[in-house]
Formats: structure tokens, C-alpha cells, sequence
């Protein structure tokens, strides 16, 4: 079976061809100053052959998401992001640049430039973001965090594509994109479907609870820009066949 499961926030598990990946996994309440609502057990992500992180910001690079998905996993990084691993006894790492193909399986992953600045974790790791596109029998993109950018009409068409749509707050910051901009992104990328993620997962403390206004707004937004495109508002933990 090919599909995507969302599971909040950018993480989703992808299966293509009976190869299993998961995006920027991220499955306690609590990262940093963020909360949500429920964890994510690990056994809710099944067996896993891949795990695809876009950038090293905590809401993406979750290290101790990361071990319980297990040390031997093959995890794929930016480029200067695997020390960070390394250091927690994590074994396989992959570290990738824009441009760049690997194989799993029958599945190519290639690695497309993100538009979300440098990026720091510690002072000493400055890494690019990334995203992935993910080709089988049938294609998907992954955009981790990014604003639309040159070259992303390259990037299609293809069968599925998730995209940021939001935050934790009433506005995200330059290198993201909003339920506006992640319209403007579908006439380039030109995909048949579309998935939001990154919103109504997380809330800052005190917050009121994540609702679904920024999914409506990408949907409205998507009608009136890429009508041609079928948008799948998904619920945490909803899987869509593909």
C-alpha cells in the first residue's frame, strides 16, 4: 500500500512501495517551550526503513524522537547536521545536500534546496534546510520549512504534496510559508494532491488550544490559486491512501 500518515507538526509517515519513511520526527509533548496535546507512542509509527529530517531546529530534530525510533535506523541529515546524532549513539547517518539522489529500495529520494535560511543548533552547526522529493510508483514531496523559492517549479509535478501552512502563532517568520504563500507554492509544484502540516499541533504556554483556522485559510486559498489541485486536510494520526 502507498500512503501518508500525518502525525502532526511536519511528521508524517510516508510508504511507497513498501518502503517506510518518516519526516522530521517529533513525538512527545513538549519541545522547548512548545506543548501539544498528546504524545505519539512510538509503535503508533510501525516498522520504519528511513527517517527524513529537513533542518536541526528543535521542532524538526528531535533527538529523543530520534532514539526511541532506534540507533540503526538510517537517518538522513543536512549537511554538518550528523555529529548531533552521532553523539547520542545514532549509527547510520546520511549526511545530504540539495542535489543530491539516494535509493531505498525502489524508492529514489532527491534532495531539494529549502528556503529557510541558515540554520543553527549549536553555535558551531550552521546547516541549510532541505526538503525531499520521494519517487516511486508514485511521487511526494516533502518541504520541511521553507518559502517558495527559484527552482521550485523543478521540482514537479507530482502526485502529493506536503506543505507548511503555519505555526504555533498568528503569523510565521520569513522562510516559512503561510496558508497564502503555500497556495502561491501549488502552481509551481503542480501536484495532484496537497497535504497541509506544520500547524494545529503545537501552542506556546497559555495559548489557546490549536484550531483549524490556517488549514481552512490554505484551502480557501488553494481554490482560488490552484483550483485544479485536491486539497486533503488531514487529522492527527489520518492516513490518506495514495
Amino acid at each position: 500500500m502507498n500512503a501518508v500518515t500525518w502525525l502532526g507538526h511536519s511528521t508524517t509517515v510516508i510508504e511507497l512501495d513498501g518502503t517506510r519513511f518518516v519526516t522530521d520526527p517529533v513525538l512527545g509533548r513538549r519541545v522547548a517551550h512548545l506543548w501539544r496535546s498528546a504524545a505519539v507512542p512510538r509503535a503508533e509509527l510501525g516498522r520504519l526503513d528511513v527517517v527524513l529530517v529537513s533542518h536541526v531546529h528543535l521542532d524538526h530534530l528531535d533527538l529523543s524522537s530520534l532514539v526511541q525510533i532506534g540507533r540503526a535506523v538510517p537517518m538522513v541529515v543536512p549537511l554538518r547536521a550528523g555529529s548531533i546524532l552521532r553523539r547520542r549513539g545514532i549509527e547510520h547517518v546520511l549526511e545530504v545536500v540539495a542535489g543530491n539522489e539516494l535509493e531505498f529500495g525502489p524508492v529514489r529520494v532527491h534532495v531539494t534546496h529549502a528556503e529557510h535560511g541558515v540554520v543553527r543548533r549549536y553555535v558551531r552547526a550552521r546547516t541549510a534546510a532541505v526538503g525531499y522529493v520521494l519517487r516511486g510508483s508514485r511521487s511526494v514531496y516533502f518541504a520541511g520549512d521553507t518559502d517558495v523559492f527559484d527552482g521550485m517549479g523543478e521540482l514537479g509535478p507530482v502526485d502529493v504534496a506536503l506543505l507548511p501552512v503555519g505555526g504555533w502563532g498568528p503569523r510565521v517568520p520569513p522562510g516559512h510559508l503561510d496558508a497564502e504563500r503555500a497556495a502561491q507554492a501549488l502552481r509551481l509544484i503542480r501536484p495532484m494532491t496537497a497535504v497541509p502540516v506544520h500547524w494545529g499541533t503545537f501552542r506556546t504556554p497559555f495559548a489557546s488550544a490549536p484550531d483549524e483556522q490556517v488549514a481552512h485559510a490554505f484551502v480557501q486559498a488553494a481554490a482560488a490559486a490552484a483550483p485544479q489541485v485536491d486539497v486533503r486536510v488531514l487529522r492527527i494520526r489520518e492516513t490518506m491512501c495514495l
